[in-house]
């Protein structure tokens, strides 16, 4: 047949993990985080760290078993279902805390099957998960939601004692924790965050203390340690990155993430040549441009052309025109012989010089949790000073 393709039977080569772009996840520096984290709120806190949306774009499996490894981390939290399978199948054995809401059938079999604790948020839930379980006799370790003011999951406070003791009376299921989220621990303003705290305390103040509470973020671990609790679900603090700057010098953390990609081409053009598409950058004299072989299916924000830079041999080199689906360009003009394979710097630390999910939230007016979040499967995590 005309054109029919003809695999080969040896095996096919294996490429370079390091090909074309990558993310880089230093271990050490993320183990280094929990312990700090687990310094500053003290042996009376235990930690449920949050590896939920890939542990934030780092790769679950081996940062929740990095993080297990301090024993101060009792419990993991994601927020789907599939993330809490996803770590079980990867032999993930600790707690996990599934913090979204679910209650179908066959979600409810996954839960039962795997282990997982869910999060409960209403009346109608409670009563689905009660009725199967008695159906099938078996029980379940869940967690309650009280919503003080996120406005988003959660039993209204003002309701919650009254169903976390309904659910308490259900012969199957096992409340282990209450819970909370807090809207406004990053604000400088702490007047949310406070009524907030004061409303989670007037409902478990009338609770047994064989529950565990927990209400503090990253923000809240911060923010005030009286929002410490039983629990404390840190998560972005783990990754590196401070959830506001007036924040950051109550610990030190460090970046776990840096993103790295090949120079594909270096080219020289005229003065008064279009870059990329729609020419929104025209060289302003005979420039030499580089290819970087990343773009925004990988996750660099199109939204970032012309604002961001890279760091090549330890130098600043700002990109030009258009970011495309794959590449995007930069100016080397002042990098003499640069060579096609070359390593640019998109985030991280090159010589000394170091560009943060920071600099790219702040130039695209966003948060770095979404940053860190939107680099996609295609770049290979690669994990550096691994244990």
């Amino acid at each position: 047949m005309v054109g029919e393709i003809v695999l080969p039977v040896d095996r096919a080569p294996e490429l370079e993990i390091t090909d074309r772009a990558w993310v880089e996840v230093d271990i050490q520096a993320l183990g280094r985080n929990c312990q700090a984290v687990a310094e500053y709120v003290g042996p009376q806190a235990a930690i449920v760290a949050v590896v939920k949306a890939d542990a934030y774009g780092h790769g679950a499996l081996p940062v929740a078993r990095t993080l297990l490894a301090n024993p101060r981390v009792q419990a993991l939290a994601v927020a789907t279902l599939k993330e809490g399978i996803a770590l079980r199948t990867g032999g993930i054995t600790a707690p996990i805390l599934v913090l979204g809401a679910c209650g179908s059938e066959l979600e409810l079999r996954s839960l039962l099957h795997y282990h997982l604790e869910p999060t409960l948020v209403s009346y109608p839930q409670a009563e689905a998960f009660s009725n199967f379980l008695q159906g099938h006799q078996q029980r379940l370790r869940v967690h309650i939601n009280v919503d003080t003011g996120m406005s988003r999951l959660g039993v209204p406070w003002s309701e919650a004692i009254n169903f976390i003791n309904h659910v308490a009376q259900a012969p199957c299921l096992e409340i282990v924790s209450v819970y909370s989220h807090l809207a406004t621990a990053d604000d400088l303003d702490l007047t949310t965050c406070l009524l907030q705290k004061h409303r989670f305390d007037q409902v478990i103040n009338h609770l047994p203390k064989s529950y565990k509470f927990h209400l503090a973020n990253s923000a809240g671990i911060l923010a005030d340690r009286d929002c410490h609790y039983d629990w404390v679900r840190p998560g972005l603090l783990l990754y590196g990155l401070y959830p506001a700057s007036h924040l950051s010098s109550q610990i030190q953390v460090s970046p776990v993430m840096s993103v790295r990609a090949r120079v594909t081409m270096v080219k020289h053009l005229l003065a008064g040549t279009g870059v990329s598409y729609g020419h929104r950058f025209i060289t302003p004299q005979d420039m030499t441009i580089a290819v970087i072989g990343i773009g925004y299916a990988d996750g660099v924000p199109r939204a970032l052309s012309n604002q961001m830079q890279v760091l090549i041999r330890g130098q600043r080199a700002c990109q030009v025109g258009t970011i495309t689906m794959d590449q995007l360009m930069v100016d080397a003009s002042s990098l003499p012989d640069l060579q096609v394979g070359e390593i640019a710097t998109l985030i991280g630390t090159d010589t000394q010089t170091s560009i943060s999910a920071d600099d790219w939230a702040e130039a695209t007016q966003t948060i770095s949790w979404e940053i860190l979040c939107g680099f996609k499967s295609r770049l290979p995590r690669v994990n550096i000073n691994d244990y």
